[in-house]
């Protein structure tokens, strides 16, 4: 389902990104130019209410540290984040705390980010004490029942004086997306919600999301390297390489009809997508460059088989080519139609 386009949730601008490589004496008495990590490299777009927006990549391509920016638990170095207009680069902490309370995360290793000395119970309650919700145990008691079982953990009481490490990784993974839902957020960043997770474990958290998304009217990031789930997990997505969204559209128009010579590598590592797309032999050669030191031009000319002289020397800009469908590629029109 996607909502109106023009109902926008949260919108990005021009986001950027940068670590500071950290030097030894020797660079530092050199005085040379300081380098960084370009994480994120200028990177624009928004998500609607309700939307799931997904964000798709190789490792290193910047789409965690995108989501840990978003919802400010990594400071960016440039951009606009504007959250129901606002923008929320610029709060102070006590307004910083209330955006906190409507966008969350959900990360991508369950027994990593759940405290494993606490019980399921304080695990959920925690979120509500901070910000002072419900001001009863009884009351908190009420939302801690429902949030568990909304997760499918039922009865609620089964799971809620057990420890982490007492559940299966599924539960876990749920019981980390009720801690993220506990607070009724308007938008939560699912960071590779699946990943570490057996596949036949993966379709139901998958489906929670989507039935959570309907219950709650929540928008989500959705992130991960792995094309097939965010086809049918995602409303829109958009593909990132070395800090640089490279391909924006709907979810089937990406998977079936992509524009950027990336994206047809991606999804020629899909069986049931690459069948489709036989009669064109695309894929990415070499390893990916560095963050440090990138590539000028289009920074995927190093990997491309269809990189020309542009490539290598002008950076092409992300331009609508089709209505909703976005692409970063001197030579899409090589792949259309």
């Amino acid at each position: 389902m996607i909502t109106k386009l023009n109902d926008i949730l949260l919108k990005v601008e021009d986001l950027k990104k940068w670590f500071p490589l950290r030097k030894g004496i020797a660079a530092f008495l050199s005085k040379k130019k300081r380098e960084y990590v370009r994480a994120v490299d200028g990177i624009s777009f928004q998500i609607s209410r309700q939307e799931i927006f997904g964000l798709v990549g190789e490792s290193g391509c910047g789409k965690t540290t995108t989501g840990r920016v978003m919802v400010r638990l990594t400071e960016p170095t440039a951009g606009r984040i504007y959250f129901n207009e606002q923008d929320i680069a610029t709060l102070k902490p006590k307004e910083l705390k209330s955006f906190r309370a409507k966008a969350q995360i959900i990360f991508q290793d369950p027994y990593a980010s759940l405290n494993p000395r606490m019980m399921i119970s304080s695990l959920i309650e925690e979120p509500l004490l901070v910000h002072n919700i419900a001001s009863s145990r009884a009351e908190r008691e009420k939302v801690i029942a429902e949030t568990i079982e909304s997760v499918g953990l039922a009865p609620w009481t089964k799971f809620a004086r057990k420890y982490p490490r007492e559940l299966s990784g599924g539960e876990r993974q749920r019981v980390a997306v009720a801690r993220a839902l506990v607070l009724r957020p308007e938008f939560i960043v699912a960071d590779e919600p699946v990943s570490m997770l057996d596949v036949s474990i993966r379709y139901g958290i998958l489906k929670l999301l989507m039935k959570l998304r309907e219950e709650f009217k929540i928008s989500l990031l959705f992130i991960t390297h792995d094309l097939a789930v965010a086809r049918h997990t995602c409303d829109r997505i958009a593909v990132m390489y070395l800090g640089k969204m490279v391909e924006v559209g709907s979810a089937e128009e990406i998977c079936t009809g992509p524009l950027h010579p990336y994206t047809y590598a991606l999804t020629h590592a899909i069986p049931e997508l690459g069948q489709r797309l036989t009669h064109i032999e695309v894929l990415a050669k070499g390893m990916v460059p560095s963050a440090v030191s990138l590539p000028t031009g289009c920074r995927f000319h190093p990997r491309c088989p269809y990189a020309e002289e542009v490539c290598m020397e002008v950076e092409p800009e992300l331009v609508e080519t089709q209505l909703g469908h976005y692409v970063a590629c001197h030579k899409s029109d090589r792949f259309r139609g």
